[in-house]
């Protein structure tokens, strides 16, 4: 089938090329003309036949805001806009009520794999009606990994970007309590080779894992980690898993633990701890130390 595929950076590059190797045409967009199939988002569409399928691949919030916007004026009924994209899932729910009006089906898509997606395929989760899932189930089948499992109709419009929201936000707490372990291995005398440690556990134990794999890959590029700051970004996906759990009354010590723990990493100089210096002083003469 045809596609056009908007967004080709890291992940959208990388996707329009595991589609063209299963055999499908892919009309790519992007802002920088050294990566672009065509100058302009009318070209795009202009060279899809109907009914046509636009995947969308930019940056959650105003980018992908804009361009379903544009693509409202540039499609016609029977077509399909696919986001992509790290959008919250409310904004999907908003996205595909503007283009109903139109005709226009939407898709929401959670899509996992990273840089690696292109050799490995990419986790899907997906989210709208039967009838548009339909339309863009060959561009699922190019994309998701080899075998039974990798692809899930996760349900209604939302429900693929929620999948995803809370896959990221598992993916934070396995991620802390992997750097939890390293740390305190780190920290002990007696333990002389946390590299291998790391490594032995890639087989045969409850913990391996794929981020397993890729912390031993991290080891081998700096055996102590010297070289990196301890500094880690959060996307925004973290802090929507949260709110959705405060929301539905649901639990989420560890992934709520982790998310702060990415905040203190942020912090050369605590605020916080200087008051508990503070109050440990006050209440029984702790030591304090003095900038």
């Amino acid at each position: 089938m045809q596609l056009g595929l908007i967004g080709l950076g890291k992940m959208g590059g990388n996707m329009r090329e595991r589609i063209r190797r299963a055999g499908h045409t892919v009309v790519g967009y992007d802002r920088d003309p050294a990566l672009s199939d065509v100058a302009s988002l009318k070209e795009l569409v202009g060279s899809l036949a109907a009914p046509r399928v636009v995947w969308v691949m930019v940056p959650a919030g105003g980018p992908t805001q804009s361009t379903v916007d544009e693509l409202a004026e540039l499609l016609e009924p029977g077509d399909v806009v696919v986001d992509g994209g790290n959008s919250r899932w409310t904004d999907d729910e908003k996205h595909a009520a503007e283009l109903a009006t139109k005709g226009i089906g939407f898709v929401d898509c959670g899509v996992s794999g990273g840089v690696w997606g292109l050799q490995n395929g990419y986790a899907l989760m997906y989210g709208g009606s039967d009838a548009d899932i339909a339309k863009v189930q060959p561009i699922f089948e190019a994309l998701k990994p080899e075998g039974d499992f990798g692809s899930v109709h996760a349900g209604k419009v939302g429900a693929g970007h929620f999948a995803k929201m809370v896959h990221n936000g598992i993916e934070y707490a396995m991620m802390q309590a992997y750097a939890e372990g390293w740390e305190l291995l780190e920290a002990v005398d007696s333990v002389e080779n946390v590299r291998e440690i790391f490594r032995s556990w890639k087989e045969g134990t409850v913990i391996r894992s794929w981020l397993l794999d890729l912390a031993v890959d991290a080891l081998d590029k700096d055996e102590h980690l010297g070289r990196l700051k301890g500094f880690a970004a959060d996307s925004g996906e973290g802090r929507w898993t949260v709110e959705a759990a405060i929301d539905n009354a649901v639990p989420l010590p560890a992934i709520t633990a982790s998310l702060f723990a990415r905040f203190a990493s942020r912090q050369d100089d605590s605020p916080q701890m200087k008051m508990i210096a503070a109050l440990r002083n006050e209440f029984g003469g702790h030591a304090v130390e003095s900038k």
